[in-house]
């Protein structure tokens, strides 16, 4: 039997830290709050792209978060058949990179792609997705494309170790088939490796140094009207 990586070999998105929660880190619904760090975050993401665009930020912001998410979620089913408890989980959040996680033991319940979904679009992704909202005016379907593709990000990453391949990606191709993402995108048919086309952009082309992200709907940069 071949024994997988740990998922922190598979890079930053996917560790996690456990036994006694670090001091300072705190509970993971406070990145949604209304006095949470999230702000603060999308105005680094703008420093660091060096863009006046709040909305274009917030999107990048948006997208690294919702990445960290799925990637340890995603990351747990396939290796353990487990729900990570994200509900208790806690975090720091650096100003550039994934933010730290602490994850409670035991793991949660089986994971199923109904579990899965409820756990990380309905109970994190949608209320960080009205967080981000009530900063700067975003289009809920750019949120939820910039949630597939956080998704397919992960499962293609955990798709680089043979033996979490099969698992990633059915669990990837069931929730892109979900209610809530199905209309962000249309993922490839099996059985071809899982890749994604988006009916929607993250806006990334708009910052200095941008271009079309590989998922993205556009074929060639709109031109800006700014």
């Amino acid at each position: 039997m071949t024994v997988p990586p740990p998922l922190s070999a598979l890079g930053p998105y996917f560790a996690t830290l456990a036994g006694d929660p670090p001091p300072g880190f705190r509970p993971l619904r406070e990145l949604s709050a209304p006095d949470g760090p999230l702000a603060a975050r999308i105005t680094e993401v703008a420093r660091l792209l060096g863009t006046d665009e709040t909305r274009v930020a917030a999107s990048t912001a948006h997208l690294g978060l919702a990445a960290r998410l799925w990637s340890v979620a995603l990351g747990a089913a396939v290796t353990t058949g487990r729900l990570p408890d994200l509900d208790a989980a806690r975090f720091a959040l650096p100003p550039e990179g994934p933010f730290d996680l602490w994850l409670p033991d035991p793991l949660g319940p089986e994971a199923t792609p109904a579990a899965l979904h409820a756990l990380v679009t309905d109970r994190h992704l949608h209320p960080l997705a009205d967080a981000v909202r009530a900063l700067t005016p975003l289009a809920p379907g750019l949120l939820a494309g910039n949630a597939a593709s956080a998704l397919v990000g992960a499962a293609r990453q955990l798709a680089t170790v043979p033996t979490l391949r099969t698992p990633a990606t059915a669990l990837a191709r069931a929730l892109l088939a979900s209610p809530a993402l199905a209309p962000t995108g249309t993922p490839a048919p099996p059985p071809a490796p899982l890749a994604f086309r988006r009916t929607s952009c993250c806006l990334y082309y708009r910052t200095p140094s941008g271009g079309l992200c590989g998922d993205c709907v556009f074929t060639r940069a709109p031109k800006s009207r700014r």
